[in-house]
């Protein structure tokens, strides 16, 4: 049975914290800039944004694509959910430790 998205957020976002120790985790205001990734991560003096989905198939609201992409080439910038969560925290952690 899928998860619930607010139920793969907890779980990722505490696995985060567990990753990063000493990170700062916000919840981006979804009504604020329409497709924005829902999380900024904090670490260090880097940055990331994660867009959490409940599965590989879940539906993407316009603009979600752009703005991944468009952060990404900043920083670090994902669509991430539970079929490819090992390979995002993975390529993150790269991230936040180069």
């Amino acid at each position: 049975m899928p998860v619930l998205e607010s139920q793969f957020q907890k779980k990722l976002m505490d696995e985060i914290r567990e990753m990063f120790p000493g990170c700062v985790i916000l919840k981006n205001d979804a009504g604020y800039i329409q497709g924005f990734p829902d999380w900024t991560i904090l670490y260090k003096n880097k940055w990331a944004v994660l867009e959490t989905k409940r599965s590989k198939n879940a539906h993407k609201q316009p603009n979600q694509e752009y703005y991944v992409e468009r952060l990404n080439s900043m920083s670090f910038s994902r669509i991430i959910c539970p079929e490819n969560k090992k390979e995002v925290l993975g390529e993150l952690r790269k991230a936040f430790e180069s």
